[in-house]
Parts: C-alpha cells; sequence; structure tokens
C-alpha cells in the first residue's frame, strides 16, 4: 500500500508494443533471509510490460510450512511432496514449500517442473476442499455421486493429466442480478475440472504469492476483504491525501486477452504442460441452454482458476505498472489498494491524479481491458476536504463505494481530529433485505423456532461482514427491519395475527433467536498495525 516495497518483479520474456519503456534500476530487498540482493540488470527484462519495481510485503511474513522429514514415497501429500525440484540438488524437495523459496530468492526464476506436484494426493486434496452441495456442471456430475469412487476416480484423473489425456469441459453458463440492474455471467466448470484447477491454482500461488505486490487484497491466501479496507482506512489517514481516484474495470474477467494471459504466465511458468492445461480451460467454451459457444477472450467467473488468473493478468497490466508510476512520475504522495478489479488510488496533488487517470486508461487499452466510466470518479477527499471545500462554498465531500461500504470524510466526537466514516452501501441493504423478505413468505407457516434459527444465522453472517466500528446504526436498522419483516409474515398466518403480536410481544421474540447488534471487528488501525507486526502487510 505504501511506497516502500519489499518484492521485485521482473519477467525474461520480451513482449513488444506493451507501454513504459526501458528498464529502472532497483534494489531487491528483504525477502531473502539474511542480507539484500541487487537486481541483475544484465538479464532481459521486457520494461515496456513490467517496469522494474518492488512490493511491500514485509520480510517476516512466513513464506511456507516445512516439508515433511521423511523419505519419498510414491503418493506425497500436495503441499509436502518430496518429489525432485526445480533445481536437482543433493537434500530432498521440499514440495511446494521448496518451489516458494526458490520463488522467494530468485524472482526470475523460470520453473521447468511442476506438473509433478499435481499427485494423487494432492487431487484428493482438492476433492474434498470443494463445496459438497454446488451446482453441478455440463457433466451432470455432484459431489456425492463422485466420491461413492472417489480413490479409482482420482487415479483414473491422475493418469489421464499427466498421460495428456485430460480434456476440460465446457463451462455451464448461467445469469444471475447485478446490484445496478444487469445481469452477470456465471460459468459452472464440471467437477472434475475444478478438481484440477485446485490442485494447479494451489501450485501458481507457491509461486505468484511471492511476485503480488502488498496494495493486492483480492482472493489471496490470509487476506480479506477487511484486510483491504483497514489498509485503505489508514493509508488515508495517515498519509497526505486530499484526492482519491475511484476505477473499476468494466467486464474484466470477460475481457481477459487469452494470448496476453499465456505471455504473462510464461515468466515464470516454463512448464508447457502446465501451460496446456491452463489452455485448454480459457478456450473449452461456455454452454448454455445446451448450446456450445466458443469463447475466444475472457475465464468463466465461477471457475476455481480464474480469481488466480485475474490476479496475474492485473499484477502485469496495473500493479507493476502503477508501482512504476508513482515512483518514478510522482513527486507526492500516492497510495494504493486493489481487490481484484476494484482499485482505489489516493493523491496528494490533482494534477498527478489526472495525469494517472489518463495515463492508465491508454495502459489498460492495450491489453483489451477499459474502465467502466460510470463507476470510475475523481473526488476530493481527505483530511482537509471539508474544510477547503467549505471556504470555497461548496457542499461537504462526495463519497465513494468500496467493497460494500461508502466512505466519508468525517470527524472523532471526542477530539474532532478527522476520520473515515464506514457505513454499509445503502443499495446492498436494500437488496439484502428484499431477499430476506422473498425467503421469510416461504417460511411464513414454518414453526417459530425453526424461522428464528434459519434468521440467526442470516443475520450473523450480515453481521460478521458489517459490523466494523462507526457501522452502528446501519447494522441496529438491519436487525430492527428483519424483525420487522418476520412480524410482518407472522401476524398474517391468521385474522387474529395482528392482535396477538404486538411490537413488544416480537421484540422479546427476536432478543431470543436474532444476534444483538454489535460491533466485532476492531478499528483499522488496531489490526492493520497486528498484521504489521505479525508480517502479513
Amino acid at each position: 500500500m505504501y511506497r516502500h516495497s519489499k518484492h521485485e518483479n521482473r519477467e525474461s520474456l520480451s513482449v513488444s508494443a506493451v507501454g513504459v519503456a526501458g528498464h529502472a534500476k532497483a534494489e531487491r530487498s528483504g525477502n531473502v533471509t539474511g542480507g539484500t540482493t541487487d537486481m541483475n540488470a544484465d538479464r532481459k527484462s521486457d520494461g515496456s510490460i513490467v517496469p522494474m519495481s518492488s512490493t511491500n510485503k514485509d520480510t517476516t511474513e512466513a513464506s511456507a510450512e516445512p516439508g515433511e522429514g521423511r523419505d519419498p514415497a510414491k503418493r506425497n501429500d500436495c503441499q509436502a511432496a518430496l518429489h525432485r525440484t526445480q533445481r536437482r540438488g543433493k537434500g530432498k524437495s521440499r514440495g511446494l514449500a521448496g518451489v516458494r523459496e526458490a520463488a522467494r530468492k530468485d524472482s526470475t526464476l523460470k520453473f521447468t517442473a511442476l506438473l509433478h506436484h499435481v499427485n494423487e494426493d494432492c487431487l484428493a486434496r482438492s476433492f474434498r476442499e470443494l463445496k459438497k452441495e454446488a451446482a453441478e456442471g455440463v457433466d451432470g456430475v455432484t459431489w456425492r455421486e463422485y466420491e461413492r469412487n472417489m480413490e479409482a476416480n482420482l487415479a483414473e484423473l491422475h493418469d489421464r493429466i499427466h498421460r495428456g489425456a485430460y480434456r476440460a469441459k465446457p463451462s455451464r453458463r448461467i445469469w444471475i442480478a447485478k446490484a445496478d440492474g444487469r445481469q452477470r455471467p456465471i460459468g459452472i466448470a464440471s467437477l472434475e475440472d475444478k478438481i484440477v484447477q485446485k490442485a494447479v491454482q494451489w501450485v501458481l500461488e507457491s509461486i505468484y504469492e511471492e511476485d503480488f505486490l502488498g496494495f493486492s487484497y483480492g482472493f489471496r491466501p490470509g487476506r480479506s476483504q477487511h484486510d483491504a479496507l483497514d489498509a485503505l482506512s489508514v493509508a488515508i489517514t495517515r498519509r497526505r491525501v486530499n484526492w482519491i481516484l475511484d476505477c473499476d474495470i468494466e467486464g474484466f474477467f470477460d475481457s481477459i486477452e487469452h494470448e496476453w494471459m499465456v505471455k504473462f504466465l510464461e515468466h515464470r511458468i516454463g512448464d508447457r504442460r502446465i501451460l496446456r492445461l491452463i489452455r485448454k480451460w480459457l478456450r473449452a467454451g461456455v454452454s448454455e441452454e445446451g448450446e456450445w459457444s466458443k469463447i475466444t477472450v475472457g475465464t468463466p467467473q465461477g471457475a476455481v482458476i480464474s480469481p488466480l488468473l485475474g490476479n496475474v493478468y492485473l499484477h502485469y497490466v496495473f500493479d507493476l505498472w502503477i508501482e512504476w508510476w508513482r515512483r518514478k512520475r510522482c513527486h507526492s504522495d500516492v497510495v494504493v489498494v486493489r481487490y481484484a478489479d476494484d482499485m482505489v488510488i489516493g493523491f496528494e496533488s490533482r494534477s498527478e491524479a489526472e495525469a494517472c487517470l489518463g495515463a492508465l486508461r491508454e495502459r489498460l487499452a492495450k491489453f483489451g481491458l477499459k474502465l467502466n466510466e460510470g463507476k470510475t470518479r475523481l473526488i476530493e477527499f481527505g483530511r482537509y476536504a471539508i474544510e477547503r471545500r467549505k471556504e470555497r462554498g461548496k457542499s461537504r465531500p462526495k463519497t465513494f463505494d468500496f467493497l460494500g461500504f461508502t466512505h466519508k470524510c468525517g470527524k472523532t466526537r471526542k477530539h474532532g481530529w478527522f476520520t473515515i466514516l464506514r457505513h454499509t452501501v445503502a443499495k446492498r441493504m436494500r437488496q439484502t433485505l428484499q431477499a430476506t423478505k422473498a425467503k421469510l413468505r416461504k417460511r411464513r407457516h414454518w414453526e417459530l423456532g425453526g424461522t428464528g434459527r434459519w434468521l440467526h444465522q442470516v443475520v450473523q453472517g450480515w453481521l460478521n461482514y458489517h459490523a466494523v466500528p462507526g457501522n452502528r446504526y446501519c447494522i441496529g436498522r438491519f436487525v430492527d427491519e428483519v424483525t420487522r419483516l418476520w412480524l410482518r409474515e407472522i401476524r398474517r398466518r391468521s385474522q387474529r395475527g395482528r392482535r396477538r403480536w404486538t411490537w413488544v410481544r416480537m421484540q422479546r421474540v427476536a432478543r431470543r433467536y436474532l444476534p444483538r447488534p454489535r460491533i466485532v471487528h476492531p478499528y483499522p488501525e488496531k489490526r492493520f498495525r497486528a498484521r504489521l507486526e505479525a508480517g502479513a502487510v
């Protein structure tokens, strides 16, 4: 998030006509225990794609779990398999732990032997971690059906993968409603595709988790939406931020170009078998109402491997570029937080913010992406925004939405210090209440205890995400609204329901079944400081 960084990201593949030209010397520090390693300026690197920059991961972050101290076996665990690794040595391989260590020590290393980590034990672990009640793909096979003969099925799947006989099936496409009224396409992969994608995802994560920059939070192990929210709040309050650039990429997962995706992967992945698997998933197409359609761009949303591929794509297209841009083109503070395709960039200078927005549009266009102009805004926001706008005779600073919360400029009650108020996005709350209302209508004649236990899960799940400091009014209102919806359905059970069920009686029932609205998350500074001290930032 901050301008100091720990990782260095480079690639050895030369790709033309991408953007920012030239090499930038930087110092690689921290990730190699016991000292620093200078950049190898003699190695070829396409600076137009990957300007040499560094990430802000802390050096103390635990990189991998230790390998098991035992002799090699035919079937080893996915995380501690004792097979040969990228570099043959005298000692035994430590599986993916060794891959992580090699990736951390040499950011230019290209891994040419990775598929052997996808063994039967790894596939079995992948199968067990899938959702048991998930929707089936075009194959129509459910998790329960596959489990009946799991060992034989996985052995046959493992054999097909390593013989090159594995064939990816098209994704079954469904549509779900978005918050703005549009529909989002979702691709449901077949069960075996999910198993293999999960296993390959673990292999790739062992490499790219050492490369990803610190301000990238989306769909990464050990990082959540609240970590991104805390990082953004701490950055705006601690750094000189006067302008916020709220960016959103339009149809990101549907716009990923396959050719660029493979080229980006080839910077680190030299195992042609892994790349062949990824090509199969990208080209498998989609099936909608029994009709197969070929896709030349995009990766299906809902596929297990898609979030990681999206992070890799934006790592080269956006992360490394913005890291280079704020170091070489900016003379004032710049903070960045990205969660998947949602990005928030804070600037001290308005001129630099406007220049960055124009350059970002050009950068994304070179890779088939574009900003959603309806959601991308440059607003005045920060510590002095309220006073400065008041002096100019303008209204309070505008707000922006990020990860389900509306961010507002505010002040503490006790000292009047600047703070960021985070309230649940009103539209999201209305949608949740409408969905709860429809489900309550179907449960109108259920017994009171059954409905109460179900509502407890619904409300508790909502509070687990939205009960952040400063959002007490919204969470209290949500619990009250759910109670009113429940009372409405109870009263409609009979003609005497309105007289028998008063609001006072309903409040007693709600106190018995529904969780109390209370803050469950710590303040951003406290949690962010704890993560910083633990080396997880």
